[in-house]
């Protein structure tokens, strides 16, 4: 209890000792403190009241705005190098910021931190995150060292082709699919362009790798037959096929 009582008060000390150190300018407003980038002084009457911003963000004399306080990546802090102790979590480095993913392979995915509460953004396919400008960039403009050295591979061995794919607009897909090289019901996708995820058409249907979508047999060259030898689907078939003529028939007699 004293412990706690004395560091409150030596801290308070601090405080008091910082604010009476810094000198306010004749103007009333809002200046930086000379050393500590995310630390400035309000000033009215000639008296200082220290603030500290937002742990993540720093101070940006120079700003347009009501808060100064802002990304890193925005402001020039010149010689005011230190900090204020980081308030850190598994994926916030700090509690404000946009932040890597805390294993170094993953280039392309960032996380959005706001008092501590982190979002998970993907960049577009084939960019990687650059912390220096808080977006997503090619990776030669990032010069980040090891992405993607652990690529992902499902079991029967398929990884995420590197080539970027691309729609008939020439934009990159963002998920990415593939047939499967033997199984003409399955098909993978990658996610962002990275992440193998192996899928399957419903019974009865085979992945048409020129619309992207599941089709019937007879419309993928090569899958005509898949499923001659499966007498659940030549089952459905037939019966399909007894329905339909059933209810060719209801027609024709209401006609009559």
């Amino acid at each position: 209890m004293m412990a706690n009582l004395l560091l409150i008060l030596s801290s308070a000390a601090l405080v008091c000792f910082a604010e009476a150190a810094f000198k306010c300018p004749p103007k009333d407003g809002l200046y930086e403190d000379p050393v500590q980038c995310d630390k400035y002084y309000e000033c009215y009457d000639g008296e200082a009241v220290e603030r500290l911003c937002p742990d993540g963000l720093v101070f940006d004399p120079n700003i347009r705005k009501i808060n100064k306080c802002d990304q890193p990546f925005s402001v020039d802090c010149g010689d005011r190098l230190e900090l204020q102790p980081p308030k850190s979590n598994h994926l916030c480095p700090r509690r404000n910021g946009y932040f890597a993913h805390p294993d170094e392979s993953v280039c392309n995915i960032f996380y959005n931190c706001i008092e501590g509460e982190a979002t998970e953004i993907v960049c577009p396919t084939g960019l990687h995150f650059d912390e220096y400008s808080g977006t997503c960039v090619w990776p030669d403009a990032a010069g980040r060292v090891g992405c993607g050295n652990k690529e992902a591979k499902l079991k029967d061995g398929f990884s995420c082709p590197k080539e970027i794919q691309t729609d008939s607009r020439g934009q990159a897909v963002a998920h990415p699919m593939y047939p499967h090289p033997e199984d003409c019901q399955k098909f993978y996708v990658c996610l962002n362009g990275v992440t193998p995820r192996e899928q399957g058409c419903s019974l009865g249907q085979v992945y048409n790798e020129d619309t992207g979508k599941c089709d019937e047999p007879e419309n993928v060259p090569g899958c005509e037959d898949w499923y001659k030898d499966d007498p659940e689907v030549q089952n459905a078939k037939a019966e399909a096929k007894l329905r339909q003529a059933a209810a060719q028939n209801r027609a024709r007699n209401r006609q009559e």
